[in-house]
């Protein structure tokens, strides 16, 4: 009984330090204005990006292709990382295998035919 007892004291350890991070999180955020002060000047309200002086506004518009792009990229390279673990086991997976990697390059194919048929590659 005692023996089952001591066997959770790391457990207990784990819940304190998780618990009082969280305590002095909240505890420092909430009274971090009296801690560290704000000091507001005009340099430091101003926007730096590489050392080069901001001009003109920040918000201008721009295609909504350029997300969709990196977002299909992204869509479709992630699908062929897949392909990574099926080409180093290929021997050990057999049939089963192969069969369900025609499946996935099938469906992969079937959204890039769909992608390129709505013209979403298609600049103007």
């Amino acid at each position: 009984m005692q023996q089952e007892i001591t066997s959770y004291i790391p457990i207990l350890i784990q819940f304190l330090v998780a618990f009082s991070f969280v305590f002095f999180t909240v505890f420092v955020t909430h009274f971090k204005d009296i801690i560290f002060p704000k000091v507001p000047s005009i340099l430091k309200g101003q926007n730096f990006e590489s050392g080069i002086k901001p001009r003109g506004n920040a918000r201008i518009p721009f295609s909504i292709k350029y997300i969709l792009v990196a977002l299909l990229f992204v869509i479709f390279d992630v699908e062929v990382i897949f392909m990574y673990p099926w080409a180093v086991n290929f021997r050990e997976m057999g049939v089963d295998g192969l069969l369900k990697m025609f499946l996935f390059i099938t469906l992969l194919l079937i959204g890039f035919y769909y992608v390129i048929k709505k013209g979403a590659l298609k600049w103007e």
